[in-house]
């Protein structure tokens, strides 16, 4: 058994929890088997005091067939 693993950013305009869950939705729309996912950064973008857009770094594993 062979894993794979790649790292993504995901975004969100509401928190960090949808930004890691959109960047694993887009990976599984071409990625089978995806088994695990691990959070390396969490960061956001600021508009006049105020967070606009939520980003995670994530490695998201898979197992390669």
């Amino acid at each position: 058994m062979v894993v794979k693993v790649i790292e993504l950013v995901g975004s969100s305009n509401y928190n960090w929890t949808d930004a890691v869950n959109n960047a694993v939705q887009e990976a599984s729309k071409t990625i089978d088997d995806i088994t695990g996912v691990e959070v390396s950064n969490f960061t956001a973008n600021i508009q006049e005091g105020n967070v606009t857009e939520y980003k995670a770094n994530v490695q998201i594993a898979f197992y390669v067939h």
